[in-house]
């Protein structure tokens, strides 16, 4: 059985949700996950801060306009009486459960709440939708089986358990509408999984079921060699190792967040990435399969502060990193480069909120020095330290450009340069061009 996602903009319109009804209907039985309608999620926030601030009246004005919006989804998605009415239904009474918290306390709980709503709603259309059409689907609550534990990570063993008895109860459905995002936590309270949202929810459903493949299709034409919003003639990579995507996603191929296909990482299931635009293109695939000896791809990550402490009280000095790394945890701020010499470190961060600290505190142990407005460029694929030649290649790209730190070893899948911001164009030209483009 496979396991497909669809986002918010896939299922943004009555259109798109006819759309993708036609690419799931294909005859095979399978898990179908859904984000709530694009835009959705962020009205249910807005709806959220006027109740955290006590302004029902802003609240109720707002979540007229959100189910007036619903209404006319429904009018247009569906052609028969007895379906319009059915979802109509269910908006009124969603919108209604809404409504309650305008006249309570609200809390950090009830916004979870009230974020949920938008998953709720997505899957009883589709699911209306479907059968409508005649399709024997079934909706299977992710509240029934999604559950986190006491440390907010999800909970394996219960998702199986408990998912494989939703799908027992309906064993001759087609297709199986599920809500990604949304769970309940170790004490039975409605919350949300955070990290990589219904991508994660796939993942941990794919696990669940051991899914002989987890497609996330968005917008977007898989995963690219390089960013086509900066430069000329890149290409949608068709294969990359779980650790490749990995890496690409934390440094800035935004379609896939790092942490949510690690439940498929381990059960070793395939992740494949396809555009609801162009349903026909082959997507991304992403496995434990690894093209030996292939550069894939490379990557941007911008607002980059580079830090140096250089002293020479370090020559030799046993704890001095321990010492350095302790001051980042304090600040619960996060290195995502390090270079050392015998006399200093050198670490790069992304998040500056308690720079200042943080540099008073280094200050102690030497001399500290700050570039800022930095970018780190990542090159990706194969790249164990075996494979001779591509280091060379890379850096030839990069001879022009003035580079503040280079990472390689931390991964057989990823040398990083440190440059400036304002090299980052040229730098991602020339690494494409040297790496990438037939001579």
């Amino acid at each position: 059985m496979k396991v497909l996602k669809f986002g918010g903009t896939s299922v943004g319109s009555a259109q798109r949700m006819r759309e993708v009804a036609k690419l799931i209907t294909d005859g095979e039985q399978k898990i179908v996950v859904l984000s709530a309608m694009s835009g959705t999620t962020n009205t249910l926030v807005e709806i959220s801060d006027y109740l955290y601030k006590k302004n029902p009246e802003g609240a109720n004005e707002i979540i007229n306009k959100l189910e007036a919006k619903y209404k006319r989804h429904v009018d247009e998605l569906y052609t028969t009486e007895e379906y319009k009415l059915r979802a109509a239904e269910v908006v009124r009474s969603h919108f209604n459960y809404i409504r309650s918290y305008t006249k309570d306390l609200f809390t950090l709980f009830e916004e979870k709440v009230v974020l949920a709503q938008g998953e709720l709603i997505s899957t009883a259309m589709v699911n209306y939708y479907l059968q409508e059409q005649g399709v024997k689907s079934a909706l299977i609550p992710a509240l029934e089986f999604m559950r986190t534990d006491k440390n907010a990570e999800p909970d394996p063993v219960y998702i199986k358990e408990k998912l494989r008895a939703q799908l027992d109860l309906q064993p001759e459905a087609e297709i199986y509408i599920t809500q990604g995002f949304i769970c309940r936590n170790a004490y039975g309270e409605i919350d949300n999984l955070q990290r990589g949202g219904s991508d994660y929810t796939a993942s941990l459903i794919g696990a669940a079921i051991n899914a002989s493949e987890i497609q996330i299709w968005t917008d977007i034409d898989g995963m690219h060699n390089n960013d086509p919003r900066v430069v000329d003639h890149t290409e949608p990579v068709r294969h990359l190792h779980f650790e490749e995507a990995a890496e690409l996603a934390y440094f800035g191929a935004k379609i896939l967040h790092p942490t949510c296909i690690q439940p498929a990482k381990y059960a070793n299931i395939p992740v494949r990435l396809l555009n609801t635009m162009d349903p026909t293109a082959p997507g991304t695939m992403i496995s434990n399969d690894t093209e030996k000896g292939k550069i894939k791809a490379v990557a941007a990550k911008d607002n980059i502060t580079a830090i140096k402490i250089k002293s020479s009280r370090m020559l030799l000095a046993h704890g001095f990193l321990r010492k350095v790394f302790e001051i980042f945890e304090s600040y619960q701020t996060s290195i995502d480069m390090i270079c050392t010499s015998e006399v200093g470190v050198s670490v790069t961060i992304d998040n500056t909120k308690h720079l200042n600290e943080i540099l008073d505190d280094l200050k102690k142990y030497g001399t500290v020095t700050v570039d800022s407005d930095m970018c780190i460029i990542c090159v990706v694929g194969d790249l164990d330290w075996e494979n001779v030649g591509f280091e060379a290649r890379a850096l030839d790209a990069m001879r022009d450009i003035p580079v503040r730190m280079i990472s390689f070893g931390g991964s057989n899948y990823n040398i990083s340069f440190l440059i400036r911001e304002n090299d980052k164009k040229i730098a991602l030209q020339a690494l494409s061009d040297n790496l990438f483009r037939v001579k």
